[in-house]
């Protein structure tokens, strides 16, 4: 059921550790009788096995691991010629990170917590510890409030140190996202957030044992402070951006794990943040697309070779170059195969709950504790990629006007046609071939289709009494073979990966280049842990290979790739190759026909009347 226990996250978890705070009560700057941060209420958790009659105990061992508290170095001084990198965890649910800057006195934060209490905390905890660093820069990682709600307590301390206007990075779109969430949606968001985050359970082995992220969310004075900086490019190789002698290539990552975000290499100290967007959960991803796997197989690209420590805003690093690769490969194949596969099951006719509900993940991805569904869920974020491309409707008329919650639960009068139709779906649902059910629910879709006076609904009603009484219509496929000539490369490749068959990859690990010869584009592609990934890279002209060699290289023309990727050709003849031809026959094998008449109406297609 759960992967096999190690202690190698233990071991990250604790190493690097320099001093914890004790007690570890922060109280409110307002109201100092207010208790806003408590890590000590989790001791519980430390101390004790899981009790399995109340908690779960894989998040049992992760809540161990985050209730860890202290100052922890990620890159100690000693080790690099007197400059570090610490970070203070366990007093938020979000970690505070220090860069120090290269043979000088300064010093750059990184996401300062959710509360002025807290933050201020954390300074005053490295300031003790590593005395004398002026803060020359402060960088938000991205726009959720745990991640800048304390800033004020670090542009006050800079002002104290002399440093006015302190100069503060943000990835381009954070301050539009950052008031979006917390402000427009602020009521709605901070009524969610009391069932998310706990506020009003008590930490007990019955209660609250953690968020997943972290242990909570602190309850101070939460603001906001604007950036001065937008990073909204990613640095150029060989030219990085400069704070104090701190050289920082930022990685700007849009659309990932938040709307606005950005990763950042420090080749001083071959360490590489990876913001939110690698942690050690299935992280819990709204509108989650390819973007996540993107920028991960990007950031593997531009920065894991020069990378030993890999860290993060929550969770703790990990260490090592292999290391850091594995792990950063093993993200970028776990939400590629999310993304991928709801894709593929989506279009053969799968709904969004239908998928979520027997969605598994391969075993070498299920088998990793970095994996699990700690924060986020697998069944949340299929049903948030279903909603990101095909809306919050899945086609059937019976949905298309439900009632509300409360009328919908109380008994109807005869006559309402929503109801009706919400209730014979569920007869149809139960027997498909029920006749008289069928018979009643077209009856009532046409009643209800004839009563629109939106056209589309009245379609979607009509449309769907006819199937339900003559079978599906088949249909053209949505996009004809000329119009695949149209797409970039990235997006035909695109289309290759969310074809894959999933559950059939297992096991299948290969690599293949593409040298297009006409337009001299080159993409590399790469099948790990049953998803395809892949990225751009330099053409080689045939014969010449890219080092490393791939399984494969093939040559073709730009339109006998597209040719390939939408099926009018089916084999490499007359195409240029090196390596092994067998590997594109065992891609070929991989993808999904798709079936263009699925059922809508019904749970499959009925039987012939």
């Amino acid at each position: 059921m759960y992967p096999p226990d190690n202690q190698t996250d233990f071991d990250n978890a604790d190493k690097g550790w320099k001093r914890s705070l004790s007690p570890c009560i922060i109280a409110s700057s307002a109201d100092p009788s207010r208790t806003i941060w408590n890590n000590d209420a989790y001791g519980f958790i430390l101390d004790n096995d899981c009790p399995d009659d109340v908690a779960n105990s894989s998040l049992w061992r992760q809540s161990q691991r985050c209730a860890r508290q202290g100052l922890y170095a990620v890159v100690d001084p000693a080790d690099n010629n007197g400059s570090g990198i610490y970070q203070v965890r366990g007093l938020d649910i979000s970690n505070m990170s220090f860069i120090e800057t290269i043979s000088s006195d300064g010093v750059v934060v990184v996401d300062p917590l959710t509360s002025f209490e807290c933050a201020q905390q954390a300074l005053l905890f490295y300031q003790e510890e590593r005395p004398g660093k002026t803060i020359k820069a402060m960088i938000y990682t991205h726009s959720h409030a745990d991640h800048f709600g304390g800033a004020v307590a670090i542009t006050d301390a800079a002002t104290g140190q002399g440093v006015e206007n302190l100069d503060i990075y943000a990835p381009d779109g954070f301050l539009e996202h950052a008031v979006s969430e917390n402000v427009y949606a602020g009521n709605a968001m901070g009524r969610r957030a009391l069932f998310m985050y706990r506020e009003s359970l008590r930490p007990e082995p019955s209660g609250q044992i953690s968020t997943g992220l972290g242990m909570a969310t602190s309850t101070g004075v939460s603001g906001l402070v604007a950036p001065t900086k937008t990073i909204s490019a990613t640095t150029e190789e060989g030219s990085p951006d400069m704070i104090d002698g701190l050289e920082i290539y930022f990685q700007i990552t849009p659309g990932t794990e938040a709307p606005s975000e950005m990763n950042f290499h420090f080749p001083q100290y071959r360490a590489t943040c990876m913001a939110e967007n690698a942690t050690h959960t299935l992280h819990n991803i709204q509108t989650l697309r390819g973007a996540v796997s993107r920028y991960l197989d990007e950031a593997v690209v531009l920065y894991g070779k020069q990378t030993d420590v890999v860290f993060a805003s929550h969770h703790w690093p990990t260490f090592g170059n292999t290391e850091v690769i594995t792990f950063l490969c093993q993200q970028r194949d776990l939400y590629a195969y999310m993304h991928n596969e709801t894709l593929r099951e989506l279009n053969t006719g799968e709904t969004g709950l239908e998928i979520a509900e027997k969605f598994q993940l391969p075993a070498t991805l299920d088998n990793l504790w970095s994996g699990r569904g700690y924060y986020g869920s697998i069944s949340h974020n299929v049903k948030a990629i279903y909603n990101r491309y095909m809306g919050w409707y899945d086609g059937n008329p019976a949905h298309l006007w439900e009632h509300p919650p409360v009328e919908s639960a109380q008994f109807r009068t005869l006559g309402d046609l929503r109801f009706s139709a919400t209730l014979l779906n569920h007869a149809v649902f139960a027997d498909q071939n029920s006749t008289p059910a069928r018979e009643e629910l077209s009856v009532t879709y046409k009643a209800l289709g004839y009563g629109a006076e939106n056209a589309t609904w009245r379609n979607f009603y009509l449309t769907g009494a006819q199937e339900l009484m003559n079978g599906i219509t088949k249909v053209m496929n949505a996009m004809s073979p000329e119009s695949y000539a149209a797409l970039s490369m990235e997006q035909l490749v695109d289309t290759m990966a969310i074809r894959i068959d999933g559950p059939a990859a297992s096991g299948a690990t290969f690599t293949i280049d593409i040298m297009v010869t006409d337009t001299k584009a080159g993409c590399h592609m790469n099948m790990s842990n049953s998803a395809l990934n892949h990225h751009s890279i330099a053409h080689q002209d045939f014969p010449h290979i890219s080092d490393p060699a791939a399984s494969l290289t093939i040559w073709p023309t730009f339109q006998q790739f597209v040719d390939l990727v939408d099926g009018e050709r089916t084999d490499l003849s007359k195409i240029p190759t090196s390596g092994d031809r067998t590997v594109w026959d065992t891609l070929s094998s991989l993808l999904t026909e798709y079936n263009t008449g699925f059922a809508i109406v019904t749970p499959e297609e009925p039987l012939p009347r």
